[in-house]
């Protein structure tokens, strides 16, 4: 058992006897035979470096007894060792070479963690969903809803049980409208694996849960708020101070949708030109939509704090990162206004509905919250409609100049902007 040295010892090897082992001859190797396991051997070299052994005949050398590398003794035991001689005898006697299986198992465990729900989460965002229409959206529901729940576990040891569970905490947090859509996200994250047959999932564990069953059907919402109402939520929101406060105004001035309103930037806003550019990857559409800002959006956002942290407006974080969510604040509103049974998507409607009794076409109307023209306008007229929209705003600001501030006989309103000032 000795290929250079000072001769093979065959010992019950100990970590007293292993640690006492002087270094072997310059240009030699002392080797120590394990009396305990047949074939377990110490190497030590003339440097003093001691490392274990196995000394067999593999299935792959079945004629000669081989060396092979059991581990550095300090980085294995020897115990660790004797037992990683048993697993190697274990496998030999089934014909199976040790080599062999233990980079089976290397690929398995790369393959385990290229197969976490996080890892395929983030390939199906980087080449399925970031060509969707509403790829933020999509990010941040995959991420927030079920990354944080199965990021490190195995997309295939998901089950319906627990889509179930996610889904149904959405709804029970008074998100319905959104758990529908993290249904729909989580459906097509899963069969998109399946269909890539990257990832070892052969079952989608959404294949047989129904929206109807964990949800309910999707109801179309009614709701506007009343021009008393809209008052109450505006000073509500004026009460309430930044970040959350001026985005509800903004929100009431300009109609837009939340996410559009709370991850806007200040780079988006041309305050040169009175407008704000929402880019065409944070719009439900797909497509860049200007926003002309009336006095009063102008009036609010001049006296927003500027960060040097970041470029969001509306943030809690020195500008790092937008606002996380509205249902704290909703509730804050909730409580001063005392308006009650309104969801935040409401504002837009009862926007819109106002819009109907202004002077401007409709289509202006519909431009300026960004629903998409219709038949061969879409496809053939080209023109941003900058002008109409930006009067169809000022004219919107005027009307709610008036539902604020409900004018005395025979005195004149004041401004909006103005009384956004004041208010800051």
């Amino acid at each position: 058992m000795r290929a250079e040295g000072r001769g093979a010892t065959r010992t019950v090897l100990t970590d007293r006897f292993i640690k006492s082992r002087k270094p072997a001859e310059t240009g030699t190797r002392d080797e120590f035979a394990d009396a305990l396991m047949p074939g377990l051997v110490l190497m030590v070299t003339d440097t003093g470096h001691r490392s274990f052994v196995l000394r067999t005949r593999f299935p792959s050398h079945p004629k000669n007894p081989t060396r092979r590398a059991l581990g550095i003794y300090g980085r294995i035991t020897l115990d660790e060792a004797r037992e990683k001689a048993r697993r190697w005898y274990k496998l030999i006697d089934q014909g199976i070479d040790p080599a062999v299986e233990e980079e089976r198992q290397r690929a398995a465990k790369r393959t385990a963690q290229a197969n976490t729900f996080a890892a395929v989460a983030a390939e199906f965002l980087k080449r399925h969903a970031a060509g969707l229409k509403k790829a933020d959206e999509a990010r941040k529901i995959v991420e927030r809803e079920f990354v944080r729940r199965w990021g490190s576990r195995a997309i295939t040891d998901i089950t319906p049980r627990e889509v179930s569970e996610a889904i149904r905490a959405i709804v029970e947090r008074g998100a319905p409208y959104q758990a529908h859509n993290a249904l729909g996200y989580v459906r097509r994250l899963f069969n998109w694996a399946i269909g890539t047959s990257e990832f070892g999932i052969e079952q989608s564990p959404v294949e047989k849960l129904k929206p109807k069953d964990l949800i309910g059907s999707r109801e179309a919402r009614e709701r506007v708020l009343t021009d008393a109402e809209l008052r109450a939520v505006w000073d509500a929101a004026g009460a309430m101070g930044y970040p959350y406060g001026p985005i509800f105004r903004m929100l009431i001035l300009t109609g837009q949708r939340e996410r559009e309103v709370g991850d806007a930037s200040w780079s988006e806003i041309d305050f040169e030109k009175r407008l704000w550019v929402v880019p065409a990857k944070r719009m439900k559409g797909g497509r860049a939509h200007e926003v002309p800002l009336s006095p009063a959006a102008v009036a609010l956002l001049e006296a927003l704090p500027r960060w040097t942290g970041g470029d969001f407006i509306f943030t809690t974080t020195a500008g790092l990162k937008p606002i996380n969510g509205f249902s704290k604040s909703k509730a804050r509103i909730d409580r001063l206004s005392g308006v009650t049974d309104w969801k935040i998507h409401d504002l837009r409607r009862s926007v819109r509905t106002h819009f109907s009794a202004l002077p401007v076409q409709d289509m202006v109307r519909e431009l300026v919250i960004a629903h998409a023209k219709q038949g061969l306008h879409k496809t053939y007229d080209q023109h941003l409609y900058q002008d109409e929209k930006r009067e169809c705003l000022v004219l919107w600001e005027r009307r709610l100049t008036k539902i604020l501030n409900p004018p005395p006989k025979h005195e004149n309103v004041m401004p909006l902007a103005g009384r956004y000032a004041e208010a800051v």
